[in-house]
């Protein structure tokens, strides 16, 4: 919880440090001495909030501290965030309004909102300074990190007898270790054990490093426990001291490489790293140096949760570490859960006993350590309780099972806290489709664009990165669409606290107003009961319906009060979905008040047309259309929504694009384009987007007259275009020397790798079309056109 806390304070003090809420602040000599207060109010909470951390799990008192802490938190992100789309409104106003009276009403506005703005942060200060002077009731110490949480420690040993359903695995890594390609390896051969926390991967490591025919076949043996302490000159010295069973004193690493080399030399050695995070590949190349003067053969085991680590130290490629199945994890389970003579005389306890094994999910941890609590409580009561509850959840320090996923969290970067922790909002057995997620993660305000990568890029990134640590497991088929582990998301919604809410899924929150994240699963009738609590969650951040099995043939029907009377109350929004409900035909015009939302998906509804006022939400992001098949107009104003970058109407009967879209230089996706006949939308406009990427089409292209101004759409440059489609009104070869003209100003860049054309009617194609530079296409249609050479072709 503190470090989801923590991950938000730079959050906040981008918005304070960018240009334009600073800039503003000056121009209109607002107080920014009340902003300088509240940095270092913010500031000083966050020396008390390592140590927070550690002792929230015995001290309640603590863990309502911080609960306090994120609501204030939270709260100051609302307000300032309300005065930096103040400032970006008012700036606006200035460009689109022409009147001075219309700009002097925008800044009397403002300022009469500022004045409000003003007093609530007076409020978080004074709720912010009130927390820190309780940090001596609560016994909090600044940077002190309180007693540190320490990875356990491991060594060579195991008990045979206590381990099942990993023979396989183990033969595999013996057959590497003794096969004659490990063997004739030049470089060092590193092998390797990756998987999520708690399940085995040690244990496996264990028992490889202890089988007989492993000691015979190598001169040396040696394990290191690294953990998250990966100290070159330690990890060194232990290794000396291992094959050498022999205390050191040399203090140079130099010196300490040096003996460790000379031991080493000529030996056939087996190396174990257990435990080990650090991904810095200049710290793993020092580390290796001693270990490449072994004799061929030579290998290192190494253990981790991350790919990322097995990719930076050049490993063999291997699966990662499968959960047992049903039948192992019950054997395991059984052997800690019952006495060697008590099994056959409780098989009462055998049905239970089961559920709760496939609530483990084929996690070693989770089923020895339920098991141990489980042997201290022979009553079918206790059992049928813990059945019934959530025991990794209310049990945490009991069951161990936390703790050890908690460490996969307590190390990720704090950037990746916070994005790990918003998946709580996601039930169990829900997919996590990535691209879907990141635009989540972008409109909580969680992604910063960097001088190299866009913000979808740096989500990508923290994505993949949550997936290499074994937190998101690649859904099986799809490479888009990961799943989390039970106990993971159990871990995911420990952290987000009563601040994330899954409606029919969580037991009814203490505080409703503390609720920012809400998801629920659609219904075939939702009606006004099943929301009726959320009046009092007027601080939502995300409102999110989900589909536990997706059909393309269901029917939502969602009651209006949702957008008519709910909506208005929440105007915290960032995120908002109404997708997939087919009685919905229309937004109400206050949804232009929701001035924070940064994410729309309206998609597969039955809506019509979108409120103008639509056109004030100046922070949104992506604006989700799709198969709105009912749409046919757009606002007039979508030029001033200047932060949109993802806009999808694929599936609509829009037949005009809004004028000066090009002022969207944010724009990355538009999936279609229109080309006007007279007034409207010219192909200049499309040219202008300099950032589009992805899928476009391009429509009515007879209206582009003269056939040079196609090339002022630019596709030439446009180098992320994947999928283009090309599209002619209808079949007329009256036009056929103009649409063939047309065609050759299309040239695309030759990156892209699908390529449609409709309506084509010119007979024959321009050269570019079938040049061997577009190497890159694997798709190629013609759909109603006319080639000389092939013929009348038909869909």
């Amino acid at each position: 919880m503190a470090e989801v806390v923590a991950a938000f304070l730079p959050v906040l003090f981008n918005i304070m440090a960018s240009p334009e809420f600073v800039d503003f602040f000056r121009q209109r000599k607002l107080n920014e001495g009340v902003l300088e207060k509240l940095k270092i109010s913010l500031l000083s909470v966050n020396a008390l909030l390592e140590d927070a951390e550690e002792k929230q799990l015995t001290k309640p008192a603590v863990k309502l501290w911080l609960d306090d802490l994120k609501d204030v938190v939270y709260d100051a992100e609302d307000t300032l965030d309300e005065i930096a789309t103040e400032a970006l409104q008012h700036k606006l106003d200035v460009e689109f309004q022409t009147t001075s009276s219309k700009v002097h009403n925008s800044i009397s506005k403002f300022l009469s909102n500022f004045n409000k703005e003003n007093q609530k942060i007076k409020e978080l200060l004074d709720k912010l300074e009130y927390l820190v002077r309780q940090k001596d009731v609560l016994g909090l110490k600044e940077g002190s990190g309180g007693e540190s949480v320490k990875r356990r420690a491991s060594t060579s040993l195991v008990e045979e007898s206590g381990i099942f359903g990993r023979d396989d695995d183990k033969e595999k890594i013996i057959n590497l270790l003794l096969s004659n390609d490990a063997s004739s390896n030049e470089n060092l051969c590193v092998i390797p054990i990756v998987g999520m926390g708690g399940i085995g991967k040690t244990t496996l490591a264990q028992l490889v490093y202890k089988d007989n025919r492993v000691k015979e076949h190598f001169d040396l043996q040696s394990w290191v426990c690294v953990s998250d302490d990966f100290d070159v000159f330690g990890v060194t010295k232990t290794v000396l001291e291992s094959v050498t069973s022999s205390t050191c004193d040399i203090k140079d690493l130099n010196l300490l490489q040096v003996k460790l080399q000379q031991k080493l030399m000529g030996k056939k050695f087996l190396l174990v790293l257990d435990d080990v995070w650090n991904e810095n590949y200049a710290d793993w190349e020092i580390l290796s140096n001693p270990f490449k003067i072994g004799a061929p053969g030579s290998i290192v085991i190494v253990t981790t949760r991350s790919c990322n680590v097995a990719s930076i130290m050049n490993a063999l490629p291997i699966d990662r570490l499968k959960p047992l199945v049903e039948g192992d994890c019950w054997s395991l389970f059984a052997k800690y859960a019952f006495h060697d003579d008590e099994f056959d005389a409780r098989r009462e306890l055998e049905v239970i006993g089961r559920q709760i094994v496939k609530k483990c999910e084929g996690l070693p941890l989770a089923a020895k350590t339920i098991g141990g609590l489980l042997r201290s409580k022979p009553d079918v009561d206790e059992w049928e309780r813990i059945l019934k509850s959530e025991l990794w959840d209310s049990s945490f320090e009991k069951t161990n099972i936390l703790p050890a996923l908690r460490l996969s969290y307590k190390y990720l970067p704090s950037h990746l806290k916070q994005c790990f922790a918003y998946c709580s909002i996601f039930p169990k057995d829900c997919v996590l489709v990535k691209d879907e997620i990141v635009l989540l993660w972008m409109a909580e305000g969680f992604l910063a664009e960097t001088r190299n990568k866009r913000m979808e890029e740096v989500g990508e990134d923290y994505f993949l990165d949550l997936a290499s640590r074994s937190l998101l497991e690649q859904s099986s088929g799809n490479k888009s669409s990961f799943v989390m582990h039970d106990l993971v998301n159990d871990l995911a919604k420990f952290v987000s606290g009563q601040f994330t809410f899954r409606l029919e899924v969580d037991n009814s929150p203490e505080i409703v107003n503390r609720i920012r994240h809400l998801s629920y699963f659609r219904n075939e009738f939702d009606n006004f009961k099943k929301f009726e609590d959320l009046y009092e969650a007027t601080r939502l951040h995300t409102f999110l319906p989900l589909e536990l099995l997706p059909s393309n043939n269901s029917y939502f029907y969602l009651t209006k009060k949702v957008p008519l009377d709910l909506l208005p109350n929440l105007s915290s929004l960032r995120v908002l979905s109404l997708s997939h409900y087919q009685n919905m035909t229309e937004l109400p015009e206050l949804i232009g008040k929701i001035k924070h939302l940064r994410y729309l998906n309206i998609s597969s509804t039955a809506i019509r047309r979108l409120p103008d006022s639509v056109c004030k939400l100046c922070n949104l992001q992506t604006l989700n259309l799709s198969g709105c098949k009912d749409l046919s107009v757009l606002p007039r104003d979508m030029r001033k929504l200047v932060n949109l970058r993802h806009l999808d109407i694929t599936g609509t009967v829009i037949k005009e694009m809004p004028m000066q879209l090009s002022r969207l230089k944010c724009l990355q996706t538009l999936t279609k384009f229109i080309i006007s006949k007279q007034n409207g939308a010219c192909i200049e406009e499309l040219g202008k987007l300099a950032n589009l990427r992805g899928r476009l089409s391009i429509l009515e292209l007879q209206n582009v007259v003269p056939p040079t101004d196609a090339l002022k759409a630019c596709l030439n440059d446009r180098k992320y275009l994947e999928e283009l489609v090309l599209e002619w009104n209808a079949l007329d070869s009256n036009i056929s020397e103009c649409q063939r003209s047309v065609l050759h100003n299309l040239r695309p860049h030759n990156n892209l790798k699908s390529l449609t054309i409709n309506n084509y009617g010119a007979g024959s194609l321009p050269d570019w079309v079938g040049d061997h530079s577009f190497s890159n296409i694997t798709f190629l249609r013609l759909e109603n056109s006319i080639l000389h050479q092939f013929g009348h072709l038909e869909p």
